[in-house]
């Protein structure tokens, strides 16, 4: 069976147990501990990813990361589909009441709001709804990891399905093997998968080598302060030499192209 099919069976079947069967409307309630934080109404839409509530605060939608648009930054260019993302989103909240839940840190350093919104009586589901729409990425903090891998699922299945962002090279899938395209989009935030040759730990710092010479290629690493986090969970990191995983993050030069993972739903073992 291709991997994309497998892929888009996994998140159905994912989907299907979150909700104890069938696959639900896509912005529906995640079934993650959030904790309750009050209403509001939407007043205007900065972009695909954040918003400005009636008391003037700015919520981010957490655990997403919509196109981008310039906002005045001198020399920015738009992202594709970015206008699309806002129309969206505005479409789905704007002169709305919404319901505010948090999964963690609860403001981030500009004091904006990191929230998932419901609409509807919590039947919609915003960041859920963006992602399966295939305008938005998920994109996630080891401060801020509830509903990260809800939001996977239903962005596996927009990109088996080519929507949105999705049916773009810009925004397409990397590959660990073409270490010369990722040096060409370090400071960038992609997605690269590919099969782990090797795993080091070196004073603390665990190294997932995607080649075989760690000088040149692409290589995830996490630091001994965040190994900690995979401590007793889904995965195992010094297990992982010859299992194939995506790897989601900012690609950055060291040694060749590599991502710093923080957290572990940056990484997805797909076999």
């Amino acid at each position: 069976m291709p991997m994309m099919r497998k892929q888009i069976i996994a998140a159905w079947a994912l989907i299907g147990t979150m909700i104890g069967g069938a696959a639900p409307a896509w912005g529906q309630i995640p079934d993650c501990d959030l904790k309750t934080g009050g209403t509001a109404k939407v007043r205007s839409i900065v972009d695909g990813d954040t918003l400005v509530l009636d008391d003037g605060s700015q919520v981010r939608l957490v655990g997403t990361q919509a196109p981008k648009l310039p906002l005045s930054r001198k020399g920015f260019r738009i992202w594709p589909l970015a206008p699309e993302a806002k129309a969206a989103l505005s479409e789905l909240t704007l002169g709305k009441t919404v319901l505010l839940r948090y999964g963690g840190l609860r403001t981030d350093r500009h004091g904006r709001r990191l929230a998932h919104l419901f609409v509807g009586d919590k039947k919609i589901w915003v960041q859920g709804e963006m992602v399966a729409r295939g305008l938005a990425r998920t994109y996630s903090f080891f401060d801020n990891r509830i509903c990260v891998r809800q939001l996977q699922a239903r962005e596996a299945v927009a990109r088996g399905n080519r929507l949105g962002i999705w049916k773009l090279d810009y925004y397409d899938l990397r590959v660990s093997s073409e270490t010369k395209q990722l040096l060409k989009l370090v400071n960038s935030f992609q997605l690269v998968e590919g099969r782990v040759t090797d795993v080091a730990k070196v004073r603390g710092r665990v190294f997932l080598n995607f080649g075989q010479n760690f000088r040149n290629d692409f290589t995830a690493v996490i630091a001994p302060r965040d190994v900690k986090r995979f401590a007793g969970g889904s995965i195992d990191l010094l297990s992982l030499k010859g299992a194939t995983i995506r790897v989601r993050g900012w690609v950055e030069s060291f040694n060749g192209p590599a991502i710093d993972v923080t957290h572990p739903e940056q990484i997805e073992i797909l076999k």
